[in-house]
């Protein structure tokens, strides 16, 4: 079989990688048959056992992925939203505003990391904030920061035909708005219970989880009539990891380190255009 391997730093590749790295195959008794250079990355073609990568990609500051050259383009990405596609953990940004901050920070980064469960972390972070006024998911809204990339990536993702959804175990007053700011194609996520313009301090069941997102990957491939290697999925946290292991390519992105060891490919030098050169998507064809 055929595979693909792919270099990426979209801050800078060096130079000396295009010819380092053949070698590093060749040295692992791969059959190297071409060597691609393309704005911050390098395509290699090649057969043969499986390659270690992961202690030289950190000599060259790199990201890589290694995936079969038959199934290299995607047509579905599924993403996660939260320290994904922005910046901001809604729930740990609402927190703040009433002083209870350190407190939903803490569960959360316990959550992510695989350490607790995520259905009873987000109970326990949402029991905190039992009586505050509606209003403040607008003034959380406000403090939206976009992750580096992320605009380029679904903006050309779409142009060139692959179909984004956008699916968070955060909340749907927020995934719809990033939907529809960067023209994704659909979102799905929790409910927040509100009564009488006061969040009771309860999502609205069942929740969102990691076998949902699971789920919604392989239903939404299903329903596009494409196989799971025709899939790219990219998320941080722990409750990511089941969708990031199934999809043809998993990419944890920054992610939390049980995450990072447990995926097969992560991003930690690039933003999030490194998935572009990944899917084989460069400068010159967005």
């Amino acid at each position: 079989m055929v595979f693909i391997l792919t270099l990426v730093n979209t801050n800078g590749l060096e130079v000396k990688v295009e010819k380092e790295a053949p070698d590093f195959l060749r040295a692992q008794s791969a059959e190297v048959f071409g060597v691609r250079r393309f704005g911050n990355a390098v395509d290699i073609e090649f057969s043969g056992g499986r390659i270690d990568l992961t202690a030289q990609a950190e000599i060259w500051n790199a990201d890589f992925a290694v995936q079969p050259a038959a199934f290299r383009r995607k047509k579905l990405l599924v993403s996660d939203m939260e320290s994904t596609l922005v910046e901001n953990e809604f729930l740990d940004d609402l927190a703040a505003l009433i002083g209870v901050g350190d407190k939903v920070r803490e569960i959360t980064a316990r959550a992510m990391n695989g350490e607790i469960d995520f259905a009873g972390s987000l109970r326990a972070r949402l029991a905190l904030l039992a009586g505050q006024p509606v209003d403040l998911l607008e003034e959380v809204w406000t403090g939206l920061r976009w992750m580096p990339g992320a605009k380029k990536l679904v903006a050309t993702l779409r142009s060139n035909g692959i179909r984004t959804v956008i699916v968070s175990g955060g909340f749907k007053i927020f995934t719809g708005r990033v939907r529809e700011v960067l023209g994704a194609d659909a979102d799905i996520a929790n409910d927040l219970e509100i009564v009488g313009g006061k969040l009771t301090g309860a999502p609205i069941e069942p929740i969102l989880g990691k076998e949902t997102k699971q789920r919604i990957l392989e239903s939404t491939a299903a329903e596009m009539g494409i196989s799971l290697d025709e899939t790219l999925a990219v998320g941080d946290g722990a409750n990511d990891l089941p969708m990031l292991q199934t999809a043809g390519l998993g990419v944890a992105f920054r992610a939390k380190p049980s995450v990072a060891a447990a995926a097969r490919c992560r991003v930690k030098y690039s933003d999030l255009t490194a998935l572009l050169a990944f899917v084989g998507i460069s400068e010159s064809t967005n």
